[in-house]
């Protein structure tokens, strides 16, 4: 049975911090992770947020010709895989958009889920920010990362090679 909404934080309908480019960038309810540091430290609780229509995310999604993609960060996006894959989905269907996820969890642990729906979403997606905030390691340097320990992972290249492809972000 498909999703039809989502708990979520909120959006940023133009975000360049996010990702390549303009990116509509949904913001989940609920983490498990409780990094020291967060800077969402307002989506960890998993009744918090409000629930919201996948059907208006996609129409504020295709209502932006200037969009490059859409990011899904929280929060933890894998805590909501079933709806986030439905969402994902449609955004691949209906759009020519690529897709980021952040992830508390690394490619790796994600890669050993035995839930179904994770594994769909990670199929779905075309890059992955992985692994926790670690504040020791924090480094504004980075792009589209906030510790020295957290990847941008090029998902569609990783899955041609077999092995993790780290995305060129100097590009």
């Amino acid at each position: 049975m498909a999703c039809t909404e989502l708990r979520l934080a909120g959006t940023e309908p133009e975000s360049i911090v996010d990702g390549r480019g303009i990116r509509y960038t949904i913001f989940v309810q609920g983490c498990p992770h409780d990094c020291p540091g967060c800077q969402n430290p307002q989506t960890h609780d998993f009744s918090g947020g409000s629930l919201v229509p996948i059907d208006k995310l996609i129409a504020e999604i295709q209502a932006n010709p200037m969009l490059r993609g859409v990011t899904f960060s929280g929060g933890e996006p894998f805590c909501q895989a079933a709806g986030l894959s439905d969402l994902a989905e449609r955004i691949k269907a209906e759009t020519k958009l690529d897709i980021t996820i952040y992830s508390g969890w690394t490619y790796e642990q994600l890669s050993q889920k035995s839930d179904e729906t994770v594994q769909h979403l990670l199929r779905l997606a075309d890059y992955l920010v992985d692994g926790p905030y670690i504040e020791a390691q924090r480094d504004l340097t980075l792009y589209f990362r906030g510790s020295r320990n957290q990847r941008v992972i090029d998902l569609n290249a990783t899955r041609r090679e077999g092995h993790v492809i780290l995305d060129d972000l100097d590009e």
